[in-house]
């Protein structure tokens, strides 16, 4: 989760967070504008989290309630910074690592015997702070001899701006990289400050990010023909008709044979069925059909 600051006293007349307060006509309200604007649907076991992040946006704008609040999200640029905190960006290196073993192991032997020389384009989406595009760099770094002879094209992208930027300037917590070998740690990362990591420059550049929000099909398209993507952990947050939405924009992303991998608690096979499972030794994986 990105950090977030304390509320603060613009004019004596704004209330502190304490004394503002969201109707249920309000939270139906906002959660029907940032569902069309996302496709992320907040529910009712979310409320707690919807609310507490609104009242302290509110108070830190000065207003005095959320009507005066969502005046302003319709008729300005506060709607990249509301995505911003309503978005969770929670990761660490190295973390459901079977799937890049399985990329190691199967996707990529396959994909190679059909790409005649052309690059291998793997896509991290969502990216959050970077921890997964990198890890994924640093995998294929130490764990796959053939990289020395094709080329690999890294592209990571997100909805959020604040993780979009925080991944670029590649600084990690402690807990972040805890379940790095120890090798790699030291090889890759210099320490920064209290507790906290940089990655080494050149593993930086390997990836290129992107703002892309997935349920927009034509910033998906603009990323252009992928092989393999990586989008763990997102359709959770969707409800079904946003869920085969991005499953289709996905699909259309694809190269035909192309492969998606999914969070360990999710499955395509729910959402939609333009994609065949694949079940190889270290992960099970979706693939768009060779001649589709």
């Amino acid at each position: 989760m990105l950090p977030w600051h304390a509320w603060t006293v613009m004019t004596d007349i704004t209330l502190p967070a304490s004394q503002i307060t969201l109707s249920d006509a309000d939270f139906e309200r906002f959660r029907d504008y940032f569902y069309r604007k996302t496709g992320i649907d907040f529910d009712l076991s979310r409320r707690y989290f919807v609310d507490r992040r609104l009242i302290e946006r509110i108070a830190a704008l000065g207003l005095d309630s959320f009507r005066d609040y969502f005046m302003q999200l319709r008729n300005g640029n506060e709607i990249e910074h509301l995505i911003n905190i309503m978005t969770v960006n929670e990761s660490y290196f190295f973390r459901e690592e079977y799937q890049f073993r399985c990329l190691v192991q199967s996707m990529l032997p396959e994909l190679l015997a059909r790409k005649n020389g052309a690059p291998i384009r793997i896509w991290s989406m969502p990216c959050a702070s970077g921890e997964e595009p990198f890890s994924l760099a640093l995998y294929l770094m130490t764990h796959w001899p053939a990289l020395e002879t094709h080329d690999v094209e890294l592209l990571a992208s997100d909805i959020d701006t604040q993780a979009l930027a925080a991944a670029r300037e590649g600084i990690f917590s402690e807990r972040a990289v805890k379940q790095l070998p120890a090798a790699l740690r030291q090889r890759y990362f210099e320490p920064f400050g209290e507790e906290r990591y940089r990655l080494d420059a050149d593993v930086r550049d390997c990836v290129a990010f992107s703002h892309v929000n997935i349920v927009d099909a034509a910033q998906v398209a603009a990323i252009g023909a992928i092989d393999v993507v990586f989008c763990r952990n997102l359709l959770i947050y969707f409800d079904d008709v946003s869920r085969r939405l991005a499953a289709a924009n996905l699909f259309d992303s694809l190269n035909p044979g192309g492969f998606i991998c999914l969070g360990h608690s999710e499955s395509m096979s729910r959402i939609s069925s333009l994609f065949n499972v694949r079940k190889f030794p270290d992960a099970i994986v979706y693939q768009k059909g060779l001649n589709a």
